[in-house]
């Protein structure tokens, strides 16, 4: 069964919240997990893309951004992050798959992951939105649990 961690930030901007985004997922990745960014939108996933060829100067985390067709890019085979904002990636045998989830809502397609990761910040839509997921995953019984982050 999908396990779901929800991560706390006490920020309220969204810069901070893709910026943890990015340093969640270099994380992640290096844990052996083949990891899906799902972004809200086209725009944030192309900004999440830009971000991690920059969110630190002494690392890069390959990655590819997925265009919008099911089959994604040809790139996207080869790294072990993907960027999409309407389709899964496709599935790789014997790899354990995440998904940082970075959309208001949850995609129908989320218990094809090991993890989920949804980031919240204290900005009010964001917060409404991942109470009603955190309620979500609870009612159909995946294990949920909250990490609080410090400052």
């Amino acid at each position: 069964m999908t396990q779901v961690d929800f991560y706390i930030l006490p920020d309220t901007t969204l810069e901070a919240r893709l910026d943890f985004a990015c340093r969640l997922a270099e994380t992640i990745a290096g844990k052996g997990f083949r990891l899906h960014l799902h972004a809200e939108d086209e725009a944030m996933a192309r900004d999440l893309d830009d971000r991690l060829w920059t969110f630190r100067p002494d690392a890069y985390l390959p990655h590819a951004l997925v265009d919008s067709s099911p089959l994604g890019s040809e790139m996207a085979d080869s790294v072990a992050v993907t960027i999409g904002w309407e389709h899964p990636p496709e599935p790789v045998p014997d790899t354990p798959m995440a998904m940082l989830n970075l959309d208001p809502g949850i995609p129908e397609w989320f218990s094809r992951f090991d993890r989920v990761a949804e980031i919240i910040n204290q900005h009010q839509q964001v917060l409404t939105a991942k109470r009603e997921c955190w309620q979500t995953y609870k009612q159909r019984g995946y294990p949920v649990k909250a990490h609080q982050l410090k400052g």
